[in-house]
């Protein structure tokens, strides 16, 4: 007989909201932020977009929500993007060609300029790649097996060269965003020009409010909509209350009660598509020998405790797929490699074998990182309390210092509610940035939470440079199974991409990545 969970005995999804989901002693709580509204209709030539997550930055360095790259990419540009169907598409270059195994042949379009009128240079182009390298904890930089080297042929072509082939460096170029060499720096950039479709001209990163407008300088055709307000909203029922009143145009990133609310309203459209993030509770790898967690044996004995089915079914409402997998297996080269098993008693009893009793487990995660995220870490406490472990909880503010303790700079933890992307598409990617880890990217923390097994890496690595997709996609199959006997996660998911928004917004090619080409959208008035 299947044992139920705490969920399925007391709580269904909408009594745990009007419940609040009160929990007993043990349960700690970080600082919540604050509710917020957005006031005032937008006009008939400016669309309004109210993010679940604060906009903190206006590149990608450091940045991992998705929905943040809909914004960055609407004011700086790469020299490939990928479609909605997650193939390249040539941006500031016009050609893009491997012409040998280590080596690609780059040329940049003519006439593509800044929003203040100087040209893109090649020596962009190098500033940047050595930016994105050198800026600590960068989630991009973890998708490169090595950087290229930019080699210029003349003022308008050069050459990518890599010491080992990287047969997907087009893919992985679609991440780097190209700013004037002489403002980049290896941060986050808070101001500067770009090269895209719209220029900033208000910010404030405290509150995650921006305000677009054209570019007059824009070398390619114009934007349909003439202005975008940025704005932060955090608190979901406000997000729709704001979308359903006309004071903002789109949502992303809802609820399924968010989407049940809208859905069928007159004015307002869902669109809904398979994604490639995968979010999960990771175990902190940075533990040292003898820590309980330390041991795969234990993090295995722990992940019988969650009861994934109830989560999604329940608290998430079906708005998540169960993995199957260490990667989504929606990417490119994914192959199922297990589940996640329900069973309380198994984990108890596992554990009491080994001698591991009353395991004190933090817990931390930032808000807004996946649907539901406090119900569900809240339900986490729950289900781990049941099996005997001791679990607090740590919530962080949107834009706050997550990111020194996820790069083990801020504070010692034990489970990481993160989520990482799968921006191109390809398992290779995701494999190279989660689990290939080494000592040298450890040492300025750029590994995914210590997660260092050199057997495994090896094997990524060979894939990465193999050119041939049969022995490529043979080889990611062993590693993601080498990677599944470590259990790096006490439970995963890949959620389902939802947005929604007025219907005098169009052509938005809402893609799996959780963003969108701003500069297609287009606006009825």
């Amino acid at each position: 007989m299947m044992t139920r969970s705490p969920l399925q005995h007391q709580l269904s999804r909408r009594a745990l909201l009007r419940s609040g989901f009160v929990l007993g002693a043990g349960l700690t709580l970080g600082s919540v932020v604050g509710c917020a509204t957005p006031t005032g209709t937008p006009g008939p030539r400016t669309v309004s977009l109210a993010l679940n997550r604060s906009l903190v930055s206006l590149d990608n360095k450091l940045n991992q929500s998705d929905a943040a790259l809909t914004v960055q990419r609407a004011v700086r540009q790469s020299l490939v993007t990928l479609d909605q169907n997650l193939k390249p598409k040539l941006v500031l270059a016009d050609k893009f060609e491997l012409v040998n195994p280590t080596q690609w042949y780059v040329h940049l379009r003519p006439g593509i300029v800044y929003s203040d009128g100087c040209p893109v240079q090649i020596q962009d182009v190098a500033t940047a790649l050595q930016m994105y390298s050198e800026v600590n904890g960068s989630f991009v930089g973890a998708f490169f097996p090595e950087w290229p080297t930019v080699r210029q042929i003349d003022e308008s072509s050069f050459t990518l060269d890599t010491v080992r082939p990287v047969p997907v460096l087009d893919y992985l170029m679609s991440n780097i965003l190209i700013t004037p060499a002489a403002d980049n720096l290896p941060e986050e950039l808070q101001s500067g020009v770009g090269s895209g479709p719209y220029v900033v001209t208000a910010s404030n990163r405290g509150t995650g409010d921006y305000t677009l407008e054209k570019n007059t300088n824009y070398w390619g055709a114009a934007p349909n909509i003439d202005s975008v307000q940025v704005r932060f909203v955090p608190d979901k029922s406000n997000r729709v209350v704001s979308l359903r009143s006309g004071e903002v145009d789109v949502i992303d990133s809802i609820s399924p009660d968010s989407a049940d609310q809208l859905s069928g309203l007159s004015g307002v459209t869902i669109d809904r598509v398979d994604g490639v993030r995968l979010n999960q509770l990771f175990f902190n790898f940075r533990k040292p020998a003898g820590h309980p967690l330390a041991d795969a044996r234990v993090r295995r004995a722990l992940t019988y405790a969650i009861d994934g089915k109830s989560l999604i079914d329940e608290v998430m409402q079906g708005s998540a797929t169960a993995s199957k997998g260490v990667i989504p297996i929606t990417l490119d080269g994914a192959i199922e490699t297990g589940e996640y098993i329900y069973d309380p008693a198994r984990a108890r009893a596992e554990l009491d074998a080994l001698g591991v009793r009353n395991l004190d487990l933090k817990i931390i995660w930032e808000t807004g990182e996946f649907v539901a995220d406090t119900d569900i870490m809240e339900a986490v406490v729950q289900m781990l309390s049941a099996v005997g472990v001791r679990p607090t909880l740590q919530q962080f503010e949107p834009g706050g210092d997550i990111s020194t303790w996820r790069q083990g700079r801020g504070g010692d933890w034990d489970v990481l509610g993160n989520g990482f992307p799968g921006p191109t598409g390809l398992g290779v990617t995701i494999l190279q940035g989660m689990y290939a880890g080494t000592p040298e990217k450890e040492a300025t923390r750029d590994t995914y939470h210590g997660y260092i097994f050199p057997d495994i890496t090896d094997v990524i690595t060979r894939a990465s440079e193999d050119a041939d997709p049969a022995r490529r996609a043979t080889l990611l199959a062993e590693a993601q199974r080498m990677i599944w006997e470590t259990c790096p996660s006490m439970w995963s998911f890949v959620p389902r991409v939802v947005l929604a928004r007025r219907s005098r917004i169009g052509d938005v090619g809402l893609r799996p990545t959780n963003s969108y080409d701003l500069s297609a959208a287009t606006l009825k008035v």
